[in-house]
This record gives structure tokens, sequence and C-alpha cells, in this order.
């Protein structure tokens, strides 16, 4: 940036200069090319009276060599020319300054000379005996002039480098100092200085990103500590079970259990690896939603369907625990991922059977509203304490342990719904009462995707 801000002042110095000194030099050109003629028709008045005065004579006596002196009587014949031989010469009657001068009794023109090779500025003026005076001289062209000034105008050029590039690079340094020494760690600092007001939007900027760097530290921060976390609570969850398997097949093995014992101990086997089994579904469903779901497909479905599957799939689990699951609403369709769908209602449900009582109820709702589809799954099971709402939706925290382990719950559910919900660009809200029952409520909007 400094070499960047250098060059285009250095540029705009330099073209600056060049324009100046080109426009200087026209000026002066033409201010001089005036000054040259004017002083050509002075010089053709004096000579006009000495011939006025003593014919060719005097013309014969002028001894110069810079000007060109021609006389031409009326009809256009050359009497004398100080340069050329008068008999080698054309008739001059249709020259422009010779019918100028016939005409006006003067005439001025500037043209090329075949004769003289060269570019002249012409002077006729008309005697009294109709004769017509020539003067003439070479017309001083451009480079002559640059010539002429060719030793001031390379001091010129070169004092005229040496401050662009000093002004250049004091300005360079000047402009970049402000940029240079701001605090990047506390931009807002300098938001109310005079010399940082052009760079206000920059230093918002700077500002913004820098508590943007410092929120994505303490997510990617936030998401290491989880992973960690669930890598081991995933260790320790899947031992739990091995070992109970791996107790009960040794004491099978060794014959320590008696024959009528091996069915029970059979089926606590399979219990456990049953419930292991679940474990590593969860851990594969979330492992799919922490990709965002990019491996699932989105379509056109129904969540009150959905939803009804849901709680079909549901039943025997009901029935064995006494809980009543019921289901009301109407046809809502709705662009989503349907097995996410799935997994809401079906997790929210389950967890109402599991933390209930026999005789307890599970009401699901589904409702189509100007924003979206609304579900409510509400039950009338133990509860959640306050103290725990802020912390049901972490990988493998349970509000109540014992119960859980006892009922088989992976402490998984409720992370797969509140992702599965993510996903779909919605929220979900929790409503709940110790041993009065919990309300989950699931907003979801019409354009999912």
């Amino acid at each position: 940036m400094n070499k960047r801000i250098f060059n285009a002042i250095w540029s705009v110095a330099i073209v600056v200069f060049l324009s100046s000194l080109i426009f200087i030099m026209g000026v002066s050109y033409s201010y001089f090319s005036r000054i040259q003629a004017k002083q050509l028709k002075i010089e053709t008045e004096l000579a006009s009276q000495g011939v006025e005065m003593g014919g060719i004579s005097y013309l014969k006596k002028i001894n110069s060599k810079e000007y060109r002196v021609t006389w031409i009587n009326s009809d256009g014949k050359v009497l004398f020319d100080n340069a050329i031989n008068k008999n080698k010469m054309e008739n001059h009657l249709k020259r422009k300054e010779i019918k100028e001068a016939i005409k006006n009794g003067y005439g001025e023109c500037v043209r090329f000379s075949s004769t003289l090779s060269d570019k002249q500025l012409y002077s006729a003026k008309r005697l009294s005996d109709d004769s017509i005076l020539r003067l003439s001289i070479i017309q001083m062209p451009v480079w002559t002039l640059l010539l002429g000034f060719a030793q001031p105008i390379c001091f010129v050029i070169l004092i005229a480098l040496f401050f662009s590039f000093f002004l250049a690079s004091r300005l360079t340094k000047r402009i970049l100092e402000p940029i240079n020494s701001i605090d990047l760690d506390n931009p807002m600092k300098y938001f109310k200085e005079e010399e940082y007001e052009e760079i206000a939007p920059l230093l918002k900027r700077i500002q913004f990103q820098q508590e943007q760097l410092k929120r994505d530290q303490k997510e990617i921060e936030k998401a290491s500590l989880i992973r960690q976390e669930f890598s081991a609570n995933v260790s320790h969850e899947l031992k739990t079970p091995l070992h109970a398997i791996s107790g009960y097949a040794e004491l099978v093995e060794n014959g320590m259990v008696k024959k009528e014992d091996i069915q029970p101990f059979a089926g606590k086997i399979r219990e456990v690896t049953k419930r292991m089994l679940k474990l590593v579904e969860d851990i594969i469903e979330l492992t799919k939603l922490d990709n965002g779901g990019a491996e699932m497909k989105w379509e056109e479905c129904d969540m009150y369907f959905i939803a009804k599957n849901a709680i079909d799939s549901l039943e025997v689990e009901a029935a064995s625990s006494g809980v009543d699951v019921t289901l009301k609403g109407s046809k809502a369709p709705i662009r989503a991922i349907s097995q996410l769908l799935y997994s809401i209602v079906y997790n929210l449900c389950e967890n109402g059977i599991k933390y209930n009582h026999s005789g307890g109820k599970v009401e699901v709702d589904v409702q189509q509203s100007a924003v979206g589809i609304i579900l409510r799954v509400k039950d009338t099971g133990i509860g959640i304490p306050p103290e725990s709402m802020e912390r049901i939706f972490e990988r493998f925290y349970r509000v109540d342990k014992s119960r859980s382990k006892e009922v088989g719950g992976t402490g998984l559910g409720l992370s797969i719904v509140k992702h599965s919900v993510s996903i779909h660009g919605g929220n979900i809200e929790v409503k709940s009462k110790i041993g009065e029952g919990t309300e989950f409520i699931v907003k979801l909007p019409n354009e999912s995707e």
C-alpha cells in the first residue's frame, strides 16, 4: 500500500509538471511568434520609407542575412531580392500577402517557402507608386525555443523531480502514519479523532471483525470442548453396557449360572445390547447432523402424517408404560428433511413416555400458521427443574440420571431434536413445572431449504 500511494502521488506530480511545462512552452512559443511578427511589420514600415526615398539603391545598401527583402512592381514582377536571383523568380502577384497589400495597403502571411525550403513569416507594404515591398523572416520553430531554454528547463526539471520525490515520500508517510499506528485490538478509540474521520468505516469494520474473531474463537474452543466431552461420554456410555455383556457372558461361559437362570441372563444381555445399539444409532445420527444434514434429502412432506407415523411406532412402548399418546391438528405441508421431522416427534414423544407415570398423557398437536408449522408435545410427566432448563439439550445430559438408566435413555434425544430444528431454520421453546409436566413448542418456517 505504501508503494502504491507513493507511486500515485509521484505520478500525479510528474504529470502535472509535464502538463504545466507543455502549456508554458506553448504559451511562450505563441508569444514569441507574435513578437516576431510585430517586429517584422515594424521593419517593413521602416524599409518602405527608405525605398520611397532612395529606391533600389537603398535596397542594395541593405546588408541583412536575417531578413529577406523583395521588391515587386504592380504587375507582380520581382524587381529586387537580396536572397535569390530576381530573374529566376516567378510572378508574385498571386501570393497572399501581395494580394492583401495591393488591396488594403498591407498584408502578411505565414507559409512554407519552396524557394528557401523553410517556413517563413511574410510582411508586405504597398508603396506610393503601387509597387510592393516585402520582408520575410524564418519563423522560429518550437525546437529552437526549447533549445534556447534547454539549460534552465533541465535545471527546473531536476528541481521538480527532486521536490516531487521528496513531497511524495513525506505525503505517503503522513497519510499512512495514522493507519500504521492503529491499535487493531481497540480500533474504536480513534473513532472520534479528526484525522481518522475518513477511515471511520474501516475502523468499524476492524472492530466488527475483531469481535467476530473473538466469537469464532470462543465457538471453536467451545466446540473443541464439546467434542472432548462427547468422546469421553461416548467411551463411558459404551464401556458400561460392554462390561455388563462381558460379565454376563463370562458367568455363562464358566458354568456359574444355573440352568434356570440362563434365559434371564440372555434377556439382560439382549436389553443391554439393545440399549448400546440405540446409543450407536443416536451417535451416528448426531454425526450426520453436525455436518448440517448434507447427506439428507429435502422434499415436500406433511408434518401431521410424519407425527402420526412416529406415534404409531411408539404404541407398544406407550402401552407398556401405561401412557396415553394422542394426536390432534390438521394437514401441514412443508418442504423439509422428513427423517429429521420424524426424529423430532419421535424423541419428544419417547421422552414424554419414559419420564411419565402410569396413567399419564402425552398430547401432540400439529398446526399450520402464517409463519410456518407449529408442533406442540405436552406431557404430564416429572417435569424439568429450573436449574436444568438451559442444559437439557446438551449431549448426554440427564435431568434424572437414575431414571434415565432405568428407562434406557441415551441422553442424546433432545440434542438430536435441537440440531434437527436448527437445520430447518426453526426454534424450540420449553415450558415445564416439577411434578406437572413439560411442553415442547417447535416452530419451523414454511421455506426451510
